[in-house]
């Protein structure tokens, strides 16, 4: 049964991996048909063709290697001027480009094209994909966090410690010298609901918390409701020191390195953990965090790759913030889904995973290369450039960036692609991120 829900889990980040990969093309698809672009095939995998339709001149399919996907569409770049053989390596992969390029551009529609449409609307067609990624991300995070809910404390108690022992101590039980501690002294007993602090209702056990933290050594009324009544309990909390944490939840350091610790109120109580649904606001602001992660990821690159080159092959842990492949996070999934945790934690969980993944296709294909969205981009403004240039001077209009002489350039970086994709394949089979340590 664990082997099937690890397999489960897999193929529910396959899918959700298919279907990101599906509307990132559609996000390039419908702007270019809708600005009169000529589209030859709309294709999810590459290698070999699995399936195909044709639907008016569009060719629809799949084919069998599911790691992305791709439109065609009729003259991406001017069509070739020079009809001669190409002498050199360079040379020869530029005209092969240039080659392929004019096959798109059909006959009797050499007004569709795409390299003909105005700067605008070539950098929305590029746009498109990405930006599909990131508003499905915003939408699986809105219903991760607004549908289903954070799990955090919620405002009804689970435990109540029974006293105040020394700091630093490691006793498990109460000495009969220990003083009780406020909310045992108070009369609060597990399954009481809180409903109010100092006067002040609370929906979350972390805004009790704070209040009850920013009051030390004051007598504060709290309402909870017991057995379908409420019941005011006074409570003092004493003064205790706690570490500082970041909204990341990581100790704040000082100039020594050391963590920063402060005088807070404590009663002893624990919270029940639940899921709390959070604002719709949630969902694009945990977006929008994420972009901030991946994009300081992406500038980091070469340096974590290198640190997953050096745990491959010294077996050290990997990075669990760290880059991963497909198969790396179809593990992550599987390892989620075969947990014996509650089955809406697991399904959070694998959500939570493909709103990620969704953002890495965002972030990822704004890199300002070839052959990424964001190098057509930059190719389309720097065309933009040109022409507002000669526009200013009164010259007359250039001709269109042909992108083609790029080609070595694009190679070299779809070759680093390729590289850095075996290397997070053999990582993630060889030495994988685990969820379970």
């Amino acid at each position: 049964m664990e082997f099937l829900l690890y397999l489960a889990g897999i193929l529910v980040m396959l899918i959700g991996l298919g279907v990101s990969i599906g509307l990132h093309e559609v996000g390039h698809l419908v702007p270019a048909k809708l600005f009169g672009v000529r589209v030859g095939q709309y294709m999810i995998g590459f290698g070999p063709r699995l399936w195909s339709k044709r639907i008016g001149e569009t060719e629809y399919g799949f084919k069998l290697l599911p790691l992305g996907g791709f439109i065609s569409m009729s003259g991406m770049y001017p069509p070739s001027r020079s009809t001669r053989a190409a002498s050199g390596v360079f040379r020869s992969l530029i005209q092969d480009a240039r080659s392929a390029n004019d096959e798109t551009i059909a006959e009797g529609a050499e007004d569709r094209v795409f390299y003909q449409l105005p700067v605008w609307k070539r950098v929305v067609v590029m746009l498109g994909g990405p930006v599909m990624n990131l508003l499905l991300a915003v939408v699986i995070f809105t219903v991760l966090l607004s549908g289903i809910g954070l799990q955090q404390g919620t405002t009804t108690i689970a435990s109540v410690t029974e006293c105040v022992v020394p700091a630093g101590s490691t006793a498990t039980e109460c000495a009969p010298d220990d003083p009780p501690s406020p909310a045992a002294e108070a009369g609060i007993e597990p399954l009481d609901v809180i409903v109010s602090v100092d006067g002040r209702p609370v929906s979350t056990f972390a805004e009790a918390t704070a209040i009850v933290q920013a009051s030390p050594g004051e007598t504060l009324d709290m309402v909870v409701l017991r057995d379908g009544a409420e019941k005011t309990l006074s409570i003092t909390p004493i003064a205790a020191e706690r570490t500082i944490t970041d909204a990341g939840g990581q100790p704040v350091l000082d100039d020594d390195g050391e963590p920063v610790v402060k005088e807070v109120g404590y009663v002893g109580m624990g919270a029940q953990m639940g899921y709390v649904q959070q604002p719709l606001t949630a969902g694009p602001q945990m977006a929008a965090d994420s972009v901030g992660r991946v994009a300081s990821l992406i500038v980091t690159l070469p340096v974590r790759l290198w640190d997953v080159g050096v745990s491959l092959v010294t077996g050290g842990e990997r990075d669990p913030n760290g880059p991963l492949s497909v198969v790396g996070v179809g593990r992550l999934a599987g390892e989620a889904a075969a947990t014996d945790a509650p089955i809406l934690n697991r399904f959070a969980y694998v959500l939570g995973l493909l709103g990620s993944l969704n953002i890495a296709l965002f972030v990822f294909n704004l890199i300002p290369l070839l052959p990424l969205d964001g190098g057509h981009i930059v190719v389309a403004l720097w065309d933009g450039v040109k022409r507002a240039w000669a526009k200013l001077f009164r010259r007359p209009p250039p001709a269109p960036v042909d992108a083609t002489k790029l080609v070595p350039l694009t190679v070299v970086v779809a070759v680093l692609l390729i590289a850095m994709g075996a290397l997070l394949l053999v990582a993630d089979l060889f030495n994988p991120v685990s969820i379970l340590g």
